[in-house]
């Protein structure tokens, strides 16, 4: 396929995406409004007689976007797409828990909601700000499947099903012209290669590294996008994904290190001993803050950019004006296109940086 061709189908995709998301999150924002407004309603008419008290729960009632948007960036044990009214489209997920005293309890995380979505009690525990707690106290060990490891999982099964038929057609016929899905994602391939394998860890090696490279890459760019789709979950966004894929960074860089690489580290040729005292403990610090900063970085980066999208549209509510929407709306387009983008650049920059620690720790010794 020409690039021509690709880039003008990857513009067309992300505009279409970009509306998708702007209309459906004003339209669960003011789903979430109304409900808030009607329950607040209700809730003044059943305490006419006590006005203060009632005036004082409305107030305390009122759209908070900030909980809003944390709710909508948290990790939970359902998976809520949408909001129509009173009706919730939740795909319930399994809750599995450990207890002393139960012992293993699975159960359906429908269980904690009642037929008017509110969160009740379920055989002993209670589920509250998205963690299940005992009602008696006790320690609960929680190995649920949650929003972000159902996401997890759907996005694992979506690369293993698009690469395994890719690799099954270039077996059958590796000189054939590719088409397709293939078409489209071989030149992302051959760029990851090229422009980031080759270059970084040099020809000699970076071929026993292109399996980890590719995966790394194409796991964090299919997640953030998924991410941006109108009820996916933010799985990059959550600091326990990118602390394990930085620890996976971590251990492929330092185990793969060669001598000169430990060398320069504990014993920098060509300083002095004095020096050493001071750069060693220097570069042993660089040796865990290169993976630290693997991690905050994509962690805050895809995680400001949901909350800038929802920000935006909240802004509705707070100044409770419709019309608002005529500039909010074109405008929470232009962003998610921006996010789009910036998708694809963090997968990107997580896969160089990777690539750069591991061309330092198996580089040759120069002469």
């Amino acid at each position: 396929m020409p690039i021509k061709t690709f880039l003008k189908k990857m513009y067309f995709s992300n505009i279409i995406l970009g509306l998708l998301f702007s209309f459906s999150s004003f339209s669960v924002l003011a789903n979430e409004e109304a409900v808030a407004h009607d329950t607040t309603q209700a809730h003044a008419d059943s305490t006419s007689h006590a006005a203060a008290p009632a005036a004082h729960e409305a107030e305390s009632a009122k759209f908070d976007p900030g909980k809003l948007i944390l709710h909508h960036i948290a990790d939970e044990h359902d998976w809520h797409f949408f909001t129509i009214g009173h009706f919730h489209a939740t795909l319930p997920l399994p809750c599995i828990v450990y207890t002393a005293s139960q012992g293993v309890q699975i159960f359906s995380s429908a269980n904690f909601k009642n037929e008017h979505h509110e969160e009740i009690p379920y055989n002993g525990f209670v589920l509250e700000h998205g963690k299940i707690h005992a009602e008696n106290g006790e320690k609960v060990y929680d190995f649920s499947i949650t929003k972000n490891v159902a996401s997890l999982m759907v996005s694992a099964i979506l690369l293993l099903v698009i690469f395994i038929g890719i690799g099954k057609r270039y077996k059958e016929n590796p000189h054939r012209a590719p088409k397709g899905i293939q078409s489209m994602f071989e030149p992302i391939i051959i760029f990851v290669r090229d422009e980031i394998a080759k270059n970084n860890i040099g020809e000699k090696h970076y071929r026993r590294f292109m399996p980890y490279l590719l995966t790394v890459f194409f796991f964090i760019w299919f997640n953030n996008m998924l991410g941006l789709v109108p009820g996916g979950a933010n799985l990059t966004g959550n600091i326990a994904v990118t602390l394990v894929l930085a620890i996976i960074a971590f251990f492929v860089t330092n185990f793969n290190g060669r001598s000169t690489y430990w060398t320069h580290i504990f014993a920098m040729p060509g300083v002095p001993k004095w020096m050493l005292v001071i750069l060693t403990p220097v570069e042993i610090v660089g040796i865990f803050m290169k993976p630290f900063s693997l991690m905050v970085r994509l962690f805050a980066n895809i995680t400001a950019g949901h909350i800038i999208l929802l920000s935006l549209v909240s802004l509705i509510f707070i100044f409770e004006n419709a019309a608002l929407g005529l500039a909010v709306v074109p405008f929470s387009l232009f962003m998610n296109v921006i996010e789009l983008i910036v998708a694809f650049i963090q997968a990107f920059i997580f896969t160089m940086l990777v690539s750069t620690y591991i061309g330092a720790a198996v580089e040759e010794h120069h002469h």
